[in-house]
């Protein structure tokens, strides 16, 4: 649905330009109170189709894959990725400022199109990325020229599980290099991936239930 409010103002009205607790060496705007714009959404502007703010809060999983980027920039330098549900586009900018010639980062979200490219403008890297307002699941990201796929915290709803983890397979098995964060969440294919590191990430407890989340990068089980 095309919203009835401009992205970009609504965006500038409810959210800070802050460091990402795990990954500081990028800003996003994010909201300073979770529940207050959550509420905000569900109470002021359901009747004008505002999806839940997801991209106004660096998650956890998110976090990681930024953290695990930043410090091994040998896994995307002089690559075109793509940056799978982006949300805020933190992990698109993590891999660009590692050294990725671009990023293509997708989400279903206008609003998190419009924070995509704030966010990455703060960084410094708005020209080498390019948010999509797209469901990918099913594409070959190698039309763009990709090789390497980034995912973090898409695993909380059974369905769309399910449809990421069978595409991902897909696309591993056809030599693409996945990575993915995640806390380990209730639908994450922990049968099917191999841990690479874990982290200790700062999160909201009011998103987490928790001040601390343990988050792990992931990779499809050679």
């Amino acid at each position: 649905m095309t919203p009835s409010v401009d992205p970009l103002r609504f965006i500038r009205a409810n959210t800070r330009l802050l460091p990402v607790p795990h990954a500081p060496e990028i800003v996003l705007h994010v909201a300073d109170e979770a529940t207050d714009l959550w509420q905000k959404t569900e109470d002021e502007l359901d009747s004008i189709g505002l999806p839940p703010p997801f991209w106004a809060f660096a998650w956890a999983g998110g976090q990681a894959l930024a953290r695990h980027i930043l410090d091994r920039p040998d896994l995307v330098a002089g690559q075109r990725i793509l940056d799978f549900a982006s949300g805020s586009g933190l992990v698109a900018i993590a891999a660009t400022l590692a050294g990725a010639t671009h990023a293509t980062a997708s989400d279903l979200d206008a609003f998190a199109i419009a924070a995509i490219g704030l966010n990455a403008e703060a960084n410094g890297v708005g020209e080498r990325i390019t948010p999509v307002l797209d469901d990918l699941i099913g594409s070959r990201p190698a039309d763009l020229g990709v090789t390497t796929i980034l995912v973090a915290d898409i695993f909380y709803e059974s369905d769309i599980a399910g449809r990421v983890t069978d595409w991902l397979a897909a696309l591993h098995e056809q030599g693409a290099t996945i990575l993915i964060g995640d806390p380990g969440r209730s639908y994450l294919p922990r049968d099917r991936l191999d841990i690479l590191a874990t982290y200790e990430v700062p999160v909201s407890r009011s998103l987490e239930d928790a001040e601390i989340k343990r988050s792990s990068i992931w990779r499809f089980r050679a």
